[in-house]
């Protein structure tokens, strides 16, 4: 299946992710809300576009408001944003921490479907509105509820501790934990150079030291230590989705945006654990969906967005792109082959360890990183993108590999 019209996102923007790490952040103080943050990233997409007037559909994204700010319908906040929307029409997706890029793929077919020419889309999250142990009751509604009980105190944590566990026994502990540390190395240096990053303040020195922290069990999970986890994240995160006569409407040119080309879709069973703890399988199959309808293949690409919750769904999501064979992906982060001036820079602002997590923002997060890096927008986060590779890929996961949603870009 190929796409039927031309698609390009334009005008993105991204808040700051607040959470622990900001030098702005106390959690004794008040702190912006839902409504906050997406005032800020809606009005600084309308300000970039030419106004609510253009817009024909919104989109938000989000996991769980209802339960971490008591707030559920989220698309009638769209009129708050600008009066201009008002009555316009307004959903709202979600598919856990895939929700940004589901609002993302709403946004698409409304306009291969020709129902909109002009999408705003918003992805949003505010989830330090409680302690972070309660807040993985919360988190672990992105698995099936019928394990809660059962799961870890930590329960996403937990599933991913798991399959560590299982990559440790499989290919050898000293040497994943190298490539973990590695990812969290990158991680942090490139959120230095991005000043919305949660990690744009950190000042260690010795990352590797860091990152090869032995993990301990008795005080968090058994296979993974604080950092390799993605922090607690508060943010916004939005961008215009629109077609050849929207991009006119707004006033732009191709060169001010990037072509959506290809995107894959892919859903696991919530109810069953994988297949292999070691293997990402939904994540391979909408990987390979994207790529194949944007007729490229991985080594055409410039730079990636990866959903990395935990630095080991990182080093397994490169397996499952197939940049490195089975077992080989920590060995391929240890050689430098993701770092910025590598072969495939990956998530360039920081990804979700470095640059911050709120969760239904991450998707939209990802595509903002990507038409910056495309445009030449990222500023000190920029890297070189080769003529002969215009091409950038994001992956967004809901779940334990449960929901994907993978989008091919290319450069104008």
């Amino acid at each position: 299946m190929q796409l039927r019209r031309k698609i390009y996102m334009i005008a993105g923007y991204n808040t700051i992710s607040m959470g622990s790490g900001r030098k702005e952040f106390n959690p004794r103080k008040a702190r912006p809300g839902l409504e906050e943050y997406m005032t800020e990233a809606g009005q600084a997409v309308l300000k970039q576009i030419g106004g609510a007037k253009i817009v024909d559909e919104c989109v938000v994204g989000n996991f769980i408001a209802a339960k971490y700010n008591n707030q559920g319908n989220l698309a009638s906040f769209f009129p708050m944003i600008d009066e201009g929307l008002k009555y316009k029409p307004a959903i709202r997706t979600e598919g856990a921490c895939a929700s940004g890029s589901l609002a993302l793929a709403a946004g698409i077919k409304s306009v291969l479907a020709e129902t909109a020419d002009v999408v705003l889309v918003i992805g949003t999250e505010v989830q330090n509105s409680m302690k972070a142990v309660y807040g993985a009751d919360v988190l672990a509604a992105a698995g099936w509820a019928k394990e809660r009980k059962d799961g870890h105190a930590h329960f996403f944590p937990g599933k991913f501790s798991d399959r560590a566990g299982k990559y440790y026994e499989k290919f050898g502990y000293d040497y994943t934990r190298q490539g973990m540390a590695t990812w969290y190395k990158n991680a942090i240096e490139n959120a230095r150079l991005c000043p919305t990053a949660q990690e744009f303040h950190n000042t260690t020195e010795d990352l590797i030291s860091v990152g090869m922290t032995k993990p301990n069990g008795r005080s968090f999970v058994d296979n993974l230590n604080v950092f390799d986890c993605s922090k607690v994240s508060d943010g916004a995160s939005a961008i215009a989705i629109v077609s050849e006569e929207g991009l006119k409407k707004c006033g732009l040119t191709p060169k001010d945006a990037v072509e959506v080309i290809g995107i894959g879709q892919a859903t696991n069973d919530l109810t069953k654990a994988p297949a292999d703890h070691t293997k990402l399988d939904a994540t391979a199959e909408a990987v390979k969906k994207a790529l194949k309808m944007a007729k490229i293949t991985k080594d055409d690409l410039a730079t990636i967005e990866l959903h990395d919750c935990f630095s080991i769904a990182g080093i397994m999501a490169l397996e499952a792109i197939g940049f490195a064979e089975h077992g080989k992906g920590a060995q391929f982060v240890t050689e430098g082959h993701t770092a910025r001036n590598g072969k495939i820079p990956v998530n360039t602002t920081g990804g979700l360890v470095g640059w911050g997590h709120p969760t239904g923002a991450t998707g939209v997060h990802q595509a903002v990183t990507i038409w910056e890096q495309l445009t030449g927008r990222a500023g000190d986060a920029q890297i070189n993108i080769p003529k002969n590779k215009p091409y950038a890929l994001t992956i967004n996961m809901g779940g334990d590999d449960k929901t994907l949603v993978s989008i091919v870009y290319k450069k104008n």
